[in-house]
């Protein structure tokens, strides 16, 4: 009998092992990823986050990255330039609609530029940013600008369709590159207004060349 009663005990301890293990395993922590150490604000001690805390604060971080401040600073100027270009349909325009279109360009791009210069202040940015003309896509050359001043009535209605075009074209490449590199909500906004209304006005013009 002695070997029996060994026997049977051995297996009831088994037993109870394994079920003290299940027990312990439903109190193991689920996190699927390593804590993360996370920066404090200044006076203040830093934070272990789990990483589905540290993935959810990072989407919801937008601070300016260099494509946001760099699309600003460039739009300044794409937007100056636009500016220029409108400032001479008046006097030299033959068309009533492209007249009226030089207005809309000029009403919409202008506040445009001002409140990129705003959120450049806001986020502690420099306006100039050492960028030329020829590198910004759709900019006029100065020589083409020379031909725009110079030209009158039709002549200058189509040189100024042309030239329009290709500068929102470039625009708009700007804003989805933007769009695809930046990290900056706002500037996502602005470069979508740019997209919604540029392309308006492109489809609006080669209707009229």
């Amino acid at each position: 009998m002695r070997p029996t009663l060994l026997a049977a005990s051995a297996a009831a301890l088994a037993v109870l092992g394994l079920g003290a293990c299940d027990s312990g395993s439903d109190d193991r922590p689920t996190a699927s990823g390593p804590s993360v150490l996370a920066p404090g604000r200044p006076g203040e001690d830093n934070r272990t986050l789990s990483a589905e805390d540290a993935e959810r604060q990072r989407a919801d971080d937008d601070t300016p990255n260099a494509a946001d401040v760099a699309y600003a600073r460039m739009m300044i100027l794409h937007h100056s330039q636009a500016l220029t270009m409108t400032a001479l349909v008046p006097d030299r325009a033959a068309s009533g609609q492209i007249k009226r279109l030089a207005e809309r360009i000029a009403a919409a791009q202008e506040p445009e530029i001002e409140a990129m210069r705003g959120w450049l202040k806001t986020n502690g940015q420099r306006e100039e940013g050492g960028h030329e003309h020829g590198a910004m896509p759709g900019m006029a050359t100065e020589a083409q600008l020379a031909k725009l001043r110079a030209a009158e009535g039709e002549a200058f209605d189509q040189l100024f369709l042309t030239l329009m075009i290709t500068h929102h074209e470039g625009a708009m490449v700007m804003a989805t590159d933007v769009k695809a590199q930046g990290n900056n909500v706002r500037i996502e906004e602005m470069a979508d207004d740019v997209v919604a209304q540029q392309t308006s006005e492109i489809s609006r013009m080669r209707g009229m060349l």
